[in-house]
């Protein structure tokens, strides 16, 4: 594997080099570049599988190129280096797909814990990418995959063959308009998880349907999960009913919701793609809180509304762990929901982005408290589980999963806590059979562990039952039995020994808590 690390900035390309462990994870070469510009050009030589970029470089800063990889070079992992700790560098990196959000100075545990983590993405992605291309390559003379491979060409190029015309009947013509149809997790899983199977049904019921029509053709988009692309040539008055029709059809058949939405007319084939995106935004744009009978969206009633943030409420999140009960974050979800749902409205584009900002959110809380498990980084699998079979999402049931989680992980932060509590005590008790002929102070106990004095005694007694002065006594007593067993030893030299110089108070001690003096105690050994 390569690496790519870009920083203006030579000690912190020096430092990123020195501190990663690269023949641990696989990685044999390690390139550099000063920034932006300087490092397109080495992903185009190099092709790094890894990029690690700072955000503030001259020429072209890191916001640009990571939006360049993300276009040009999409299969290599960006890891964002920089000193700037604000949630507007973060976006951006969200934005743009990068793995993980470095802070300079860099911590060693986190470099390699964040390079770890992101080879084996790297890894992952790349068999499921070769193993798509192994199935692709299996079923590549199948008629419906051919189809829908050159019509998907066709959707983003200009390049038309007129075999496409004799094969499918596509015509050309002045004007074209493109719908999209969405098709979820909860669709594939009413044909038992068959992917394959659920693409050949619905496009057979579509293609009937258009192809009677003469006026269009329905395909498989490749380029896109989850998308069905209806190209339109003509009739374009009757197209809104005919796309209501076959979502009803589908709807009673088999019982599933798949919305539509409908591109603007283009004037050219070339600018297919132009209204293809135009349905695209619109299905992204919907609004899923709406209840209606046909989930069939044009142009006319598009509505785009700008982003909100889960990060715009980092610190409130962040009152709210420390409080540590659920209790904390009720008025917060009711507000962040006044705050998303706005009118009522929230389109499937600000349910994604708010779980992508909660998985990146979440997955750093257990980062912080080192609590195993992550979010599911299956943002779209997350989403499908509360849509209805009408379509319409499900809000309070979403709301839920959400509080269910946020429990589990405060109920896994208590009880890491409660170890860490458990753990210091021990050691303390440590200290103190290492210390025990001596007079420990608890203010001694206090700055050694780094607690309080209140928290030491009160932990301390509900662990043992005992206050700490107590406990140091019968460890004393305990050390004074073992002793006495030794004829040669004086009593006053025994009480020297486990800390009492006065043998006299020794005495007493110990025929109060052992109940007979300590030449008694000796006597009854020697029997």
């Amino acid at each position: 594997m390569r690496v790519l690390i870009v920083d203006d900035e030579k000690h912190v390309r020096e430092g990123i080099k020195i501190l990663a462990a690269w023949e641990q994870f696989g990685i044999e070469e390690i390139f550099e570049a000063e920034n932006g510009e300087e490092a397109i050009h080495s992903i185009q030589k190099y092709k790094p599988e890894i990029i690690f970029s700072d955000m503030k470089m001259p020429k072209m800063d890191g916001t640009q190129l990571l939006e360049w990889i993300k276009e040009n070079h999409p299969k290599s992992k960006t890891i964002v280096v920089t000193g700037y700790d604000d949630y507007h560098y973060m976006r951006k990196a969200i934005h743009f797909g990068s793995s993980d959000y470095l802070l300079k100075p860099i911590d060693p545990e986190i470099l390699n814990h964040t390079l770890e983590k992101t080879v084996h993405e790297w890894k992952h992605e790349e068999a499921e990418r070769k193993r798509k291309e192994t199935s692709s390559q299996l079923i590549n003379e199948m008629k419906p995959v051919y189809r829908d491979r050159k019509l998907t060409q066709l959707l983003s190029s200009d390049m038309f063959e007129s075999t496409l015309y004799e094969e499918f009947g596509f015509h050309q013509s002045r004007t074209y308009k493109v719908a999209v149809m969405r098709i979820n997790g909860n669709t594939i899983e009413s044909f038992q998880g068959d992917r394959d199977l659920t693409y050949f049904t619905l496009l057979n019921v579509i293609n009937e349907m258009v192809m009677e029509m003469e006026c269009g053709i329905g395909f498989r988009n490749l380029s896109n999960k989850g998308q069905i692309v209806m190209i339109f040539w003509d009739k374009f008055e009757l197209i809104e009913n005919l796309l209501k029709k076959i979502y009803r059809t589908l709807k009673n058949a088999m019982n599933i919701s798949c919305p539509i939405a409908l591109g603007r007319s283009v004037n050219d084939r070339s600018k297919l793609i132009e209204s293809y995106h135009d349905a695209r935004q619109i299905l992204l744009n919907r609004n899923i809180l709406d209840d209606r009978e046909y989930r069939v969206y044009l142009c006319d009633n598009f509505e785009a509304r700008d982003l909100k943030s889960l990060i715009a409420y980092s610190s409130h999140l962040e009152l709210a762990i420390q409080a540590g009960e659920i209790g904390a974050f009720e008025d917060l979800i009711i507000q962040i929901e006044n705050d998303f749902t706005d009118k009522n409205y929230l389109s499937v584009r600000q349910l994604l982005h708010f779980e992508n900002e909660y998985m990146v959110i979440s997955n750093k809380w257990f980062k912080h408290y080192n609590i195993s498990g992550k979010v599911s980084d299956d943002i779209e699998a997350r989403v499908d589980l509360f849509f209805e079979q009408n379509g319409t999402f499900q809000l309070d049931p979403y709301k839920k999963r959400i509080r269910r989680e946020i429990s589990i992980f405060l109920k896994k932060v208590k009880k890491n806590a409660q170890q860490k509590s458990s753990n210091i005590i021990y050691d303390i008790v440590k200290y103190l059979q290492e210390n025990f002929d001596r007079d420990v102070k608890l203010q001694e106990i206090s700055d050694q562990f780094y607690i309080s004095r209140e928290y030491i005694s009160r932990k301390f007694k509900q662990e043992f039952n005992v206050n700490i002065s107590d406990y140091i006594v019968k460890i004393r007593m305990d050390k004074a039995k073992s002793l006495l067993k030794n004829s040669q030893l004086k009593i006053y030299e025994i009480a020297t020994m486990i800390g009492y110089q006065d043998d006299k108070y020794f005495r007493k001690v110990f025929k109060k808590v052992v109940g007979v003096t300590p030449n008694e105690y000796r006597e009854g050994i020697g029997q």
